[in-house]
């Protein structure tokens, strides 16, 4: 899969192509939706499907400040759309200038001189252009002008999660936010992830018996509530069964919030320095503070057990 970050980085000889824009953050059931029916599309054209998606977050520019927490950084964003059998991801620098392109620029600068589409496929409330003034009524209008397809997908995708409200990022995120990782799974259609290079912490884990990985997550990474949680260490293409602390280590009056990952049976792990990334299966239990070390140890021990419990219960690692 090709990627580009800005029109530049487009072949110049680019023909048409089946487009689909957005954040899609997390890429969760409700975009694949979109995505897949591009790919679809493009499959049955003979042209490739191409996914238009911005950094930073727009909000961030429109109101700075207001950057909402991350389901997945760019590169894990490109992963996911590689397997759904996207051809090519173009990350477009969201910028103040950027943000001032009325709806009918940015169709012609970036569908019609650069992508050449042949088809834009978007969900119902899709908005672009300065201050979203673009809508799929407008795209339909322009894809007259220029010659290309609108389809828009319906995908209000529901389940058991949030309450059976429709899936989405935000709701994805709330979830997240609430320790909710096994509802954030069933929107996501896999674990949450959370990514970073392993870094040296106090040590106090491997002091206890339990050496952990202390993630120094992504900027702006949506990280679940403080607790224990049952899931997998991936390390270089090995996913290892993992017992995982989100919060401050209220036991040492910790104040700084931390990721760290035990790798369960796994001993003389050299980590430090290394990119891995940790996907959140279950909860196990909130953050508490003990009347002894010897209480913690025993706690951990059976967080350990729990773990491995609800890892061997769900099956396989997610890639």
């Amino acid at each position: 899969m090709q990627r580009w970050r800005g029109l530049e980085d487009i072949p110049q000889d680019w023909g048409r192509s089946v487009v689909t824009i957005g954040s899609y953050d997390g890429v969760h059931r409700g975009h694949q939706l979109i995505v897949g029916r591009a790919v679809e599309r493009a499959r049955e054209l003979g042209v490739p499907a191409v996914v238009v998606t911005f950094d930073p977050h727009p909000s961030e520019v429109v109101r700075p400040g207001s950057h909402p927490p991350l389901l997945a950084p760019h590169h894990r964003r490109a992963e996911l759309m590689a397997a759904l059998g996207v051809d090519a991801v173009l990350v477009l620098p969201f910028t103040t200038e950027f943000s001032k392109l009325s709806p009918a620029e940015f169709v012609a600068k970036v569908l019609v001189d650069k992508l050449h589409a042949r088809v834009v496929v978007e969900g119902p409330n899709f908005r672009f252009g300065h201050k979203a003034a673009g809508d799929v009524r407008f795209l339909a209008e322009a894809g007259a002008t220029y010659d290309f397809e609108v389809e828009v997908i319906d995908l209000k995708v529901s389940g058991n999660a949030g309450g059976g409200a429709p899936f989405s990022s935000t709701l994805t995120r709330t979830l997240v936010a609430e320790g909710d990782v096994e509802g954030a799974a069933e929107i996501l259609g896999r674990p949450h992830r959370v990514e970073g290079v392993v870094v040296r912490g106090a040590q106090r884990g491997r002091e206890l018996g339990f050496p952990t990985a202390n993630v120094e997550t992504l900027p702006h990474t949506a990280i679940p509530a403080d607790g224990v949680y049952a899931g997998w260490l991936h390390v270089d293409g090995e996913a290892m069964p993992a017992a995982i602390s989100v919060g401050t280590n209220p036991q040492f009056d910790g104040t700084e919030r931390t990721v760290e990952a035990y790798a369960i049976d796994r001993v003389g792990l050299d980590l430090y320095g290394l990119h891995v990334a940790v996907d959140f299966l279950a909860f196990v239990r909130g953050m508490s503070k003990f009347d002894s070390l010897e209480q913690l140890v025993d706690a951990i021990a059976d967080d350990v057990k729990r773990s491995r419990e609800l890892i061997e219960a769900t099956g396989a690692a997610g890639a």
